[in-house]
Parts: structure tokens; C-alpha cells; sequence
């Protein structure tokens, strides 16, 4: 059944001992793994210092892109809860992609995460929108 939940762009849940022994190099020193999700052969974690997205690519997976969303870059989040039927829960992040986020007119972004009924996205959305606020509250103090 997982194998169907990643065919049509549903995330599961990874332990972290499997997400430190698989990416654990890609992280800087006295970074931790917090929680993670895989679909089919994509990842996305969440460490205590950015989100972490692998994109494995071509035809055997072995090239591969890694991209980082900084924590304290993101300002907004958004939540939808799955219904009835085939419907996914989302969770959309807006983060500033400027290296300097007090400025007059900031480049953003959006990435948008799709979940199967069975993860609690409500726990993900309430840690993320916290630090959104908290993000907000400081970039414009």
C-alpha cells in the first residue's frame, strides 16, 4: 500500500536512524535530523537548523539534488486537511530566498508538501506556523 501512496505524491514517514545513516552526510557539524518523510525516491527532512530536500534523479536515482530551506527564513504557512475519498493533506511553506531578509521589496519562494491520510499534518503545520510567527516577530522587530 505505501508503494501506491508514493505514486500519486503522498510523503510517508522515515525513521531518523535511516534518514542519518542515508543523508547523515549532508549535514553541517551539530546539525540533528528532527523527523523526515520519503516519496518513492524524493526525501525532504527537518533538521534543527533547515529543511533538507533530496531529489534523486534520472532513470537509477544516482545523481541527486540537494536543496535547503532555512528555518528562519520561513514566514507563512498553510494547511489542508485531507477529505473524503483520494483528497491529500498539504502543507505549504513561503520562505524568503534573499540573503538578507530586512529589505525593501525580499525574493520569495513556495514549496508545497503532499501527505497521505495517515500522517498528522496537523503536528507538522503547528511546529512549522509557530516558527513562522516567531520568524515574522523578528524579521520585522
Amino acid at each position: 500500500m505505501a508503494i501506491f501512496g508514493g505514486l500519486f505524491g503522498n510523503y510517508s514517514e522515515v525513521s531518523v536512524q535511516e534518514l542519518q545513516n542515508q543523508y547523515g552526510a549532508f549535514l553541517m557539524p551539530q546539525e540533528k535530523i528532527q523527523m523526515g518523510f520519503r516519496l518513492v525516491r524524493d526525501t525532504f527532512m527537518f533538521t534543527n537548523e533547515r529543511l533538507i530536500l533530496i531529489d534523486h534523479q534520472g532513470v537509477t536515482g544516482k545523481k541527486t539534488r540537494v536543496a535547503s530551506i532555512h528555518l528562519d527564513s520561513i514566514y507563512e504557512v498553510t494547511m489542508e486537511t485531507a477529505g473524503t475519498g483520494f483528497d491529500d493533506s498539504e502543507i505549504t511553506i513561503h520562505y524568503i530566498t534573499s540573503p538578507f531578509y530586512k529589505t525593501n521589496n525580499p525574493q520569495v519562494a513556495s514549496y508545497k508538501f503532499e501527505f497521505s491520510k495517515k500522517i498528522n499534518v496537523q503536528a507538522i503545520y503547528t511546529v512549522l506556523v509557530s516558527l513562522a510567527h516567531e520568524n515574522k516577530k523578528r524579521i520585522n522587530s
